[in-house]
């Protein structure tokens, strides 16, 4: 069988950079792929929404805070970076925090934290891009008031200095959490060849956006080695782990890739990872 376009591109010591909206969803999407490759290439995660405003917080943002333990959400994050730097390190790849608010915790343009104006305090969703989880967040599209936010991204993803045959890797916004589709929205206009991740573990439960599959005639590879050293990873992030997995148990399912037909003969042939 021949290989998948990946080992293929990892063997040719192609370099990756995997764009990764959180600081934790590289590892969580593409541990296994970044493991293997990891001490063969060169591999680089970028993770852009790294930072938290200050309070008063929406309902949506103190659920979340309520649910990993914390009260604090900038404590939180400063928690989150340090475990993310721990986790790269074990692996053993480069990595940049862009430092970008976070959407639970970003608020419209103009607006700011602390506890001036009384409507805001009262009523803190009125500052909020994103005020509600289901309704906002994972609706899966981005607000008129987040522009300048998808556009930092954009400038971000173009100064990244990469090599013209580096495999880059975005998220294809699976479950539809705006973060991702900002991320995503950048790497389709950057004009660059781009391979998609499936975004685990949001693809546990949705199916991933047709449409935007149809319109860049992706095709799927499955990745299933290194995952047993990919759930080491993912306990690494100590503050996500047991809200993502209540249970405690970490499904063990092949990573999934994307490539538009285009890339496929800058990578090699598809086929199946496994």
């Amino acid at each position: 069988m021949a290989a998948d376009p990946l080992t293929t591109a990892v063997d040719a010591g192609t370099p990756l950079v995997v764009l990764s909206p959180h600081l934790d969803d590289a590892v969580l999407s593409c541990g296994g792929l970044m493991s293997h490759a990891a001490g063969r290439t060169q591999v680089r995660v970028v993770t852009f929404f790294t930072e938290a405003d200050a309070p008063p917080y929406t309902l949506s943002g103190r659920r979340y805070l309520r649910q990993v333990g914390r009260r604090d959400a900038d404590r939180l994050y400063r928690e989150r970076r340090a475990e993310d730097r721990e986790v790269m390190e074990r692996l053993g790849v480069d990595w940049h925090h862009l430092g970008l608010s976070d959407c639970l915790f970003r608020r419209k343009p103009g607006a700011s934290g602390g506890r001036n104006g009384w409507v805001s305090h009262v009523l803190p969703e009125s500052s909020y891009i994103y005020p509600t989880y289901r309704l906002h967040i994972a609706a899966g599209r981005i607000s008129p008031h987040d522009t300048y936010t998808l556009g930092r991204v954009r400038a971000s993803l173009e100064q990244l200095a990469s090599p013209a045959h580096t495999v880059l890797l975005a998220p294809s916004g699976v479950g539809g959490h705006v973060d991702h589709v900002l991320v995503r929205t950048a790497a389709e206009l950057s004009g660059r060849p781009v391979v998609y991740y499936s975004d685990f573990p949001y693809n546990q439960q949705h199916r991933p956006d047709l449409g935007f599959v149809e319109r860049n005639a992706l095709v799927e590879v499955e990745w299933s080695r290194q995952l047993a050293a990919k759930v080491e990873l993912v306990r690494g992030y100590r503050s996500q782990a047991d809200a993502l997995f209540p249970k405690g148990a970490l499904p063990v399912v092949p990573e999934i890739y994307l490539f538009p037909d285009s890339a496929r003969a800058s990578y090699g042939p598809v086929g199946d990872a496994r």
